[in-house]
């Protein structure tokens, strides 16, 4: 969330409760320090044969057919 009262480097820019792009970016590159990255995990190969019995419930395999593949 933009700190609303910190808007002197946006003096021109229409205040917006929700934020914009720039304030985004400005919001992570503050709180980047206080967060550690976890190491990277490296997925072991699974064999296809024990992949099986993957079942998606009907109503959240009608919400990905409505979705479009790349957006619109």
């Amino acid at each position: 969330m933009t700190n609303l009262k910190d808007r002197e480097v946006h003096r021109s820019a229409p205040l917006d409760p929700e934020g914009g792009l720039a304030d985004l970016r400005g919001d992570c590159a503050r709180m980047a320090p206080h967060w550690a990255a976890p190491d990277r995990i490296t997925a072991l190969p699974v064999s296809p044969s024990l992949i099986h019995g993957v079942t998606v419930p009907p109503a959240s395999a009608r919400l990905l057919d409505a979705m479009s593949d790349y957006g619109d």
